[in-house]
């Protein structure tokens, strides 16, 4: 991680949060797909092939899925990354503080953008019916597209920079 002069910056404390949650982050984003499906295709929980597949699958390449949680980290810091610390009164850290916060956004994020069937497919097509690269990819592009839109957010590259911008 690159810190540039203030170590004790808020971004920086909110990005090691988010790091220090990634592999427990990842399971919840599975979790929670698995719901979505449940929720949107199979709400009577039929068992068809398709059904035992989603629900009984953990295996499949996970960079893929790291990289939206990746995106959605960035979405979180940009919108709530106010660089000041606030006082805490309860004894808990910053950090302690900032994975809560995350933890739970990062829940009803993934609450809401299940609720959408672009989403759904997209991450469905890149874990657990994983089948080969060329659709990962592809499903990863329409997946990042689909959450920049529902975030209302535009990422410009100017000088090997990307921005966030609104609207």
């Amino acid at each position: 991680m690159i810190q540039k002069l203030f170590p004790l910056d808020k971004n920086y404390i909110l990005r090691q949060a988010q790091t220090s949650l990634e592999d427990k982050a990842l399971d919840l984003m599975v979790f929670e797909l698995k719901k979505s499906y449940t929720a949107l295709y199979n709400p009577l929980m039929i068992m068809d092939t398709t059904f035992n597949q989603i629900i009984d699958s953990y295996e499949f390449p996970a960079e893929r899925i790291r990289l939206i949680y990746h995106q959605l980290c960035g979405i979180y810091r940009y919108k709530f990354g106010d660089n000041q610390l606030e006082l805490l009164f309860d004894g808990r850290s910053h950090f302690e503080k900032f994975q809560e916060d995350w933890f739970l956004q990062l829940t009803m994020w993934l609450r809401q953008l299940g609720q959408f069937e672009p989403y759904v497919k997209t991450m469905l097509r890149m874990t657990v019916l994983y089948d080969t690269e060329s659709r990962a990819a592809w499903s990863e592009n329409q997946c990042k597209a689909f959450i920049n839109h529902y975030f209302d957010l535009k990422i410009v590259k100017r000088n090997g920079e990307l921005k966030l911008k609104t609207g």
